[in-house]
């Protein structure tokens, strides 16, 4: 069966630096896939490459059976592929729904954008009672939150998550986290870059753990969880 993404020996270089390095992995359709690793692994650098915003130097990225490593970012995003970037991105200025609205740019179907609208305020409450409040008087919980609801705007099938939990109090941390497997649950399939590793690998089908740019060791994230290599570099324990 073929994967719903599959990234083929992907480099990507800044100049004459290496980020990633020739890499390989794949999601399944359903699947929360995560890639944990230090700073500088590369984990951020390759979701910017699926979603258009960087090229590879060599290899491919392929999703739904269709090669997109040289397509434009917002048709990729039209083929059901969005990004919740790191740091949240969102418009400070614009009101909460102005920044969600703005997550459907590539779609016609305005009866469905307010389906999907409303759908965004049952899963975050807090964006349907401040809906008209421009979105920088946000927290950063709250604001991550927007920006995962601007991702689901644009109704994809697969959704990539960048440290949606950094800089958030262990609350907020575990409601975002929460959010990852309601989504999952409803059909959503998930690429997940996360600094909690350990909360990461509890929700992840599969994971891998990037090192300078490489995949070191991938796995079921329940088995990485009880790693010996994994528990010491990532969870902190001897």
């Amino acid at each position: 069966m073929t994967a719903m993404l599959e990234v083929k020996e992907l480099e990507v270089a800044y100049g004459k630096i290496v980020a990633v390095k020739r890499i390989s992995f794949s999601v399944e359709q359903g699947q929360v896939v995560t890639l944990i690793g230090t700073n500088g692994a590369g984990k951020t650098t390759t979701l910017r490459t699926i979603s258009g915003l960087l090229r590879p130097t060599h290899g491919e990225v392929w999703f739904q059976g269709e090669r997109i490593d040289q397509m434009a970012a917002h048709e990729i995003v039209k083929r059901g592929l969005a990004h919740s970037p790191e740091g949240r991105r969102i418009f400070p200025k614009l009101t909460v729904e102005e920044n969600l609205l703005l997550g459907a740019f590539a779609r016609n179907d305005h009866g469905a954008i307010k389906t999907d609208l409303d759908a965004a305020y049952d899963l975050f409450p807090i964006l349907g009672e401040r809906r008209k409040q421009p979105a920088g008087t946000f927290s950063g919980g709250e604001q991550q939150m927007l920006a995962m609801g601007r991702a689901m705007m644009s109704r994809p099938k697969l959704m990539m998550l960048d440290e949606p939990s950094m800089g958030l109090s262990p609350i907020m941390m575990k409601r975002i986290m929460s959010t990852v497997s309601e989504l999952q649950a409803q059909g959503t399939t998930i690429l997940l870059v996360e600094q909690n590793a350990q909360a990461a690998l509890k929700r992840a089908d599969h994971g891998y753990v990037l090192e300078v740019g490489s995949i070191v060791l991938n796995g079921p994230g329940r088995e990485l969880l009880v790693n010996d290599q994994v528990r010491k570099a990532y969870l902190g324990e001897d």
